[in-house]
C-alpha cells in the first residue's frame, strides 16, 4: 500500500555526495523527511525520497555542506508530464480505450464444442437463422431462449450450455449417442402401404412377406406400378371382398433393366505451370471486409493466391473486429499437353472404377455388361451396355379403399 502512495506522490533516486552525508541523514529525521532505499557506494550514497521532500532538502544540503544529484523520476506526476508532452499519443492512447470499451459489448467470436454428427457449419448456419452471428451485441442475446431452441430443434442434442466469455461466445452441445430415428413406413392403425416400382425394369426376384403381390418372375413393370398390395381382401363364401385387413408391406424385390452409360476424355488438356514467381501482400479486414496494404495492381495475368489471416485477440476470449495476415501470390501460365496412349488408358480405367464404385455405393449389382473403348487422336469413348439389378422398390400409402362389411340376414318364411 506505501508502494502506491509513493507512486501516486512522485519520488526521485538521488545521488548524495560531499563533507557529512550521515549528518544529512539525521537532520532528514529530524525534519520529518522520509528517505529509504539508501546505498553507500564509497564516494557517495544514493536513496529514494519523494518529491515534495527532495524540495526541503536543499537548505539542509547547505548546512551540511553535502551536494545532491537527480538520478531517476518515478510516480504518477512524472508520467503525466511526460504524456502531456505526446499528445497525439494519449489522443491515440484514449482513442484505443474507448474503442476497447464500446467492442467490449458485441460478440467477435463464436466456439462450438461437442458436436460430432452436427457439423460446425450447420450450427452456425443455425445461429444465424435465430439472429445469433459476430458483429451483434451482447445485450440482444437471450442465452436461455438459445439453449432451449437448440434442444427442441434438434433431437439429437440433449444437453446445450451458452457462455459469453469476454468477446467470445461458447456454445457447449451433448449428443444423444444412439439418436432416434423415424423408422420408413411407420403409418397408424387401420392404415395399409403397398410397394411400388421406383423405376421400370424386369421383375428377376420376388419374396413376399406380408402383403398381396401384383406381379410375378419375369413380369415387366413401368415406375409406380403396384408390386405388393398392402390390402389383404377377406372374402365371403361366394368368393365376393368381405373387407380388406390392410397392413404394410414387406418383400425382396429385386428389378432389372437396362442402362447405356458413355464417358469422353479427350486427349489434350491444360497444365497450370507455375512459373516461380511470387509476391506477398499484407492485408487487414475488420468483418467481411479487408483491404490489401498494397498500392500497384497485381502484376501477373494468371495467378493463384493463399492467404492466412488471424483475427486480434487481447486475452485469452476477448476478441476485436479486426484481422490481419498476409496473402502470397504465385503467377503461373497455361501449358497445352496431350496425354499418351498409357495415360489415356489409366484415365478410362479411374473413370470406370468411378462408375463401378457409385453403383456398389447405390446397391446395384452388374448382371451383364458390354464395355467398348473407341479412340483417335482427339478424344476417346467408353460406351457400356450394362445390365443392372437393384431393389428400386418405395413404400406409399394405398390405393385401396376400405369395404364396407356387409352383414347378411336370414330370411324365414312366416
Amino acid at each position: 500500500m506505501l508502494h502506491w502512495i509513493q507512486y501516486i506522490k512522485g519520488y526521485v533516486t538521488i545521488k548524495v555526495w560531499g563533507y557529512s552525508t550521515e549528518r544529512l541523514l539525521n537532520l532528514c529525521g529530524n525534519h520529518d523527511i522520509l528517505v529509504w532505499g539508501i546505498k553507500d557506494h564509497g564516494d557517495y550514497h544514493t536513496m529514494n525520497i519523494s518529491v515534495q521532500g527532495f524540495f526541503a532538502l536543499k537548505p539542509l544540503l547547505k548546512k551540511t555542506g553535502t551536494r545532491a544529484a537527480v538520478l531517476q523520476r518515478y510516480g504518477l506526476p512524472f508520467f503525466v508530464s511526460r504524456m502531456y508532452r505526446r499528445k497525439i499519443f494519449v489522443i491515440g492512447l484514449m482513442a484505443c480505450m474507448v474503442f476497447w470499451i464500446l467492442t467490449s459489448g458485441y460478440i467477435w467470436n463464436i466456439q462450438i464444442e461437442g458436436n460430432f454428427a452436427l457439423t460446425e457449419d450447420v450450427l452456425l448456419d443455425y445461429l444465424a437463422s435465430q439472429g445469433v452471428h459476430t458483429a451483434m451485441k451482447k445485450s440482444k442475446l437471450k442465452i436461455e431462449d438459445l439453449e432451449r431452441s437448440l434442444r427442441e430443434d434438434y433431437d439429437l442434442i440433449t444437453w446445450t450450455s451458452v457462455q459469453l466469455n469476454g468477446t467470445t461466445l461458447l456454445v457447449h452441445i451433448k449428443e444423444n449417442e444412439m439418436p432416434e430415428y423415424d423408422q420408413t413406413g411407420q403409418t397408424q392403425a387401420g392404415e395399409g402401404m403397398d410397394l411400388i416400382a421406383a423405376r421400370s425394369g424386369t421383375v428377376s426376384y420376388i419374396i413376399t412377406r406380408s402383403g398381396v403381390p401384383q406381379v410375378s418372375l419375369g413380369d415387366t413393370v413401368e415406375k409406380g406400378d403396384i408390386l405388393v398390395s398392402g390390402a389383404v381382401p377377406v372374402y365371403n363364401e361366394d368368393a365376393t371382398v368381405r373387407r380388406y385387413q390392410f397392413v404394410e408391406s414387406d418383400a425382396d424385390i429385386i428389378l432389372r433393366y437396362g442402362e447405356d452409360i458413355r464417358v469422353e476424355k479427350n486427349t489434350a488438356y491444360e497444365e497450370k505451370r507455375y512459373t516461380g514467381a511470387q509476391e506477398n501482400i499484407y492485408v487487414l479486414g475488420t468483418g467481411d471486409r479487408e483491404w490489401s496494404l498494397r498500392i500497384r495492381k497485381i502484376p501477373y495475368q494468371s495467378y493463384d493466391s493463399s492467404e492466412e489471416k488471424k483475427q486480434v485477440k487481447l486475452l485469452d476470449h476477448l476478441y476485436l473486429p479486426i484481422s490481419y495476415g498476409h496473402k502470397t501470390v504465385r503467377e503461373y501460365e497455361i501449358i497445352e499437353q496431350k496425354h499418351t496412349e498409357e495415360e489415356m488408358k489409366t484415365l478410362m480405367q479411374e473413370e470406370w472404377d468411378k462408375i463401378i464404385s457409385t453403383l456398389e455405393e447405390k446397391g446395384v449389382q452388374i448382371a451383364g455388361k458390354n464395355v467398348t473403348i473407341k479412340k483417335n487422336d482427339t478424344k476417346w469413348v467408353l460406351i457400356a451396355h450394362m445390365q443392372l439389378e437393384e431393389s428400386a422398390v418405395e413404400l406409399v400409402p394405398t390405393s385401396t379403399e376400405p369395404v364396407e362389411e356387409q352383414i347378411g340376414e336370414e330370411e324365414t318364411a312366416q
